[in-house]
């Protein structure tokens, strides 16, 4: 069983999007709030200019299977949303692994 719930309501991603901090690059952005319900909950976006559906779904997964990889070090009760930018679509989900962890540890969801 997965250790998150999708994060899938507008409202919830508007409050992190304005009550959340971020971290930008230019492969991800990334948006992380603490939540009450002891648990941790995902979202990701990619917008359409990034290019057609199967462009936006590659970027999804590569953002997925890189928070996979980070999942046992994050902690419960965090809402977090991932956008992917233009350059997600040139890199690999090693690279995004990256950006997430040093993303996670600038806003002090993971320990330093």
């Amino acid at each position: 069983m997965a250790k998150y719930i999708a994060l899938n309501k507008n409202s919830d991603f508007r409050a992190l999007y304005h009550r959340g901090k971020s971290q930008v690059h230019s492969a991800l952005v990334t948006y992380v709030k603490k939540n009450r319900f002891g648990v941790t909950r995902v979202g990701i976006t990619v917008g359409k200019k990034l290019g057609s559906a199967v462009e936006r779904n590659r970027c999804r997964r590569i953002i997925r299977e890189a928070y996979r990889q980070t999942l046992p070090r994050v902690p419960d009760g965090w809402d977090i949303v991932f956008v992917a930018r233009r350059h997600t679509l040139k890199v690999k989900s090693t690279y995004i692994l990256k950006i997430m962890q040093t993303h996670f540890k600038v806003l002090g969801v993971l320990d330093r």
